[in-house]
């Protein structure tokens, strides 16, 4: 996978993003010095496959609470959702799926995708009556069905659109 590097962020935290050791990051990409990076600088993180061999996407309207998935630029099935509350926003921007991890526990329900910014993901929820509504700590959650059901059909590297 190849991550653009935006106005602002330091190696450490792209490896923090992507749960990738910094020391794999730099041998990927040949690099001795963690922090001589510049914006728009392409770096490798590896172990994570090439978003464009991916035929799905998703979008996040945090407007509307909803997901939609794409298959080759066709929607496929769009999910209700609930997002971040007040003072713990859902991030905006261009993301993927790094890792899938079944029975999390606590409040995430059946299943937690992560994404590739530290801390947020997509995820199941043992509160569905919070579905539709600005609740979470950003993360965006899902009925557990429906998380479970597009946790089998994405593969990790998916591409995840954030938007208002």
């Amino acid at each position: 996978m190849i991550h653009t590097v935006k106005p602002g962020e330091t190696l450490a935290q792209i490896s923090r993003d992507y749960r990738t050791p910094l020391r794999d990051i730099l041998a990927a990409n040949q690099l001795s010095n963690p922090n001589i990076i510049f914006p728009s600088q392409k770096i490798t993180i590896p172990g994570l496959p090439n978003p464009e061999t991916i035929p799905y996407r998703i979008d996040v309207s945090i407007n509307n609470r909803r997901l939609r998935l794409y298959k080759n630029g066709t929607i496929q099935k769009e999910y209700p959702i609930a997002v971040g509350r007040m003072l713990y926003d859902t991030p905006t921007g261009e993301f993927y799926i790094i890792n899938k991890a079944p029975n999390p526990g606590g409040p995430f329900g059946t299943m937690w995708m992560s994404l590739s910014k530290q801390h947020y993901g997509i995820h199941g929820t043992n509160a569905p009556d919070s579905i539709g509504k600005a609740v979470s700590k950003g993360c965006i959650r899902m009925y557990n069905k429906d998380v479970e059901e597009l946790s089998q059909i994405i593969p990790v590297g998916t591409p995840v659109s954030i938007h208002a």
